[in-house]
């Protein structure tokens, strides 16, 4: 397997501002127009091949990928994967936050949870994305909330420098972790590092059991880095289609359009056959309107 070493790392973080510079001219020509990208989150792909899945989501109409990190893709072999299908590999996904989390009380633990997230960092400039999503804490018997916000922030503090000089941001994702369960508190938590390199990971099917997603997109606003989306209602949970769920997709694309959201907009729904990928992108476009 090719390995991803902090010279190929260093080496790339020197297109991200001609890249910055490219996206800005782009949201500049379509002023007025939200400039969503349809991509879907590959949860269950942790090594290759990745071109007949590549293949299969470009076919499907989707424009880029997530994938998970740490992984055992070969680094060539998934790089040309997405060269020949065209699709833009937006970001990645860490793979251990809930097995060894930052908020864990055995440092142990914590350090191999960083050490993850490191080559998380790796990973992601190496494919060309622009964030890393984090879980930044788990609450349970053994941690209190307190201990893990406070054990949490500390340990993502460490991290921003290495955020700052790559260019791929901190993306964290409110998740069923009995933590950040108001979008106030989340833009808070944000809001305290005191750094751009840290954002919100939105995920819409997350806080429909405790919230309103379009009051979270409203407070969070400019902190949202990235979007999940997947469909939510009792008593399947998360198992419905986009659309068939109890979310508010109109109310949802509406403040996404209020609070300026520009990039992408990735489906966490299960892998299919092409007709089952076509529809994924179908619903995508009709309910947030994605030209």
């Amino acid at each position: 397997m090719t390995t991803i070493d902090r010279r190929t790392f260093l080496a790339a973080a020197a297109g991200v501002a001609a890249g910055a510079a490219l996206g800005k001219g782009a949201v500049a020509a379509e002023a007025g127009k939200p400039r969503w990208k349809r991509a879907f989150m590959l949860g269950g792909l942790t090594k290759g091949p990745a071109l007949p899945t590549f293949q299969l989501l470009k076919e499907a109409g989707f424009e880029g990928v997530e994938l998970i990190s740490p992984n055992e893709f070969d680094l060539d072999e998934l790089l040309a994967a997405r060269d020949k299908t065209g699709l833009v590999i937006h970001g990645v996904s860490g793979g251990l936050h809930w097995q060894k989390p930052l908020s864990d009380p055995d440092p142990q633990v914590v350090e191999a949870g960083m050490a993850a997230i490191r080559q998380e960092f790796l990973d992601c400039k190496a494919y060309g994305g622009t964030t890393v999503l984090v879980v930044p804490a788990v609450v349970n018997k053994k941690v209190s909330y307190r201990q893990a916000y406070e054990r949490s922030q500390a340990n993502i503090r460490k991290l921003i420098p290495l955020a700052e000089q790559s260019g791929v941001k901190i993306a964290v994702e409110e998740v069923w972790n009995k933590f950040l369960l108001s979008p106030v508190e989340f833009a808070r938590y944000i809001d305290e590092f005191q750094s751009p390199a840290v954002g919100a990971y939105f995920d819409v099917g997350n806080v429909v059991e405790f919230g309103y997603p379009e009051e979270w997109i409203h407070e969070l606003g400019h902190r949202i880095l990235k979007i999940h989306i997947k469909e939510y209602a009792k008593p399947k949970r998360f198992d419905y289609p986009l659309g068939e769920g109890e979310i508010d997709w109109s109310a949802v694309r509406q403040a996404l359009v209020d609070v300026g959201y520009e990039g992408w907009i990735t489906a966490e729904v299960g892998l299919g056959d092409l007709d089952a990928m076509k529809d994924v992108v179908k619903r995508m476009s009709r309910l947030l309107q994605i030209g």
